[in-house]
């Protein structure tokens, strides 16, 4: 648990797995640092967001200490990350990095399953959140990149600025594309599923 600037206690779950995976991602090259490489990310994250009609989707991969949005979908069209409240990546994409007790792929990470979430603000956990009060995050709808070697290697999420019922069909979605975001990782990777 950490604290926040406001005196709120955070309950980012703790990562066991933190080290594992941030090996994995510097293996596969994610995470480090965006370049054109990640317009295909980019992309995914707009497929997100028109599949699942979210105003935000990201494409995220989290190492021991941060957040990288890979991948980023804004209402704007931007792909600096400003209105997420991202920190600058040191390069013409904007902002990509984020704190990890932000948000709550942290916990899909950690979890290793979806997380659906129609208003943040109904489970106390989440209600304290950051992102609830700096970016008005009140729904989210998430799901972990698990990678043909076990690692969850981040997350693939749709958010939204109001409460959203989900549902089961929300749920199968963002597993769905998960799925499909994984496999494309592997075909990058040069590992090609029987």
């Amino acid at each position: 648990m950490t604290s926040f600037a406001t005196g709120r206690m955070l309950l980012t779950p703790a990562d066991r797995d933190g080290p594992a995976r941030s090996e994995r991602l510097r293996r596969l090259d994610l995470g480090e640092r965006p370049d054109a490489s990640f317009d295909d990310f980019d992309a995914f994250a707009d497929k997100v967001a028109e599949v699942t009609s979210s105003p935000f989707s990201m494409v995220n991969f989290i190492d021991e200490n941060r957040q990288f949005f890979a991948g980023l979908h804004t209402p704007a069209g931007n792909r600096g990350g400003q209105e997420l409240g991202a920190a600058a990546a040191g390069s013409n994409r904007g902002a990509r990095y984020m704190a990890r007790d932000h948000g709550y792929c942290p916990h899909v990470v950690v979890r290793r399953k979806a997380l659906v979430l129609d208003d943040v603000c109904d489970y106390p956990r989440f209600a304290g959140n950051p992102v609830v009060d700096e970016i008005g995050v009140r729904s989210y709808l998430g799901a972990p990149l698990i990678d043909r070697t076990g690692i969850a290697l981040g997350t693939v999420c749709a958010v939204d600025t109001v409460p959203r019922p989900w549902g089961r069909a929300g749920l199968d979605t963002i597993k769905s594309l998960a799925r499909e975001l994984v496999l494309q990782i592997d075909h990058r990777e040069g590992y090609h599923r029987p």
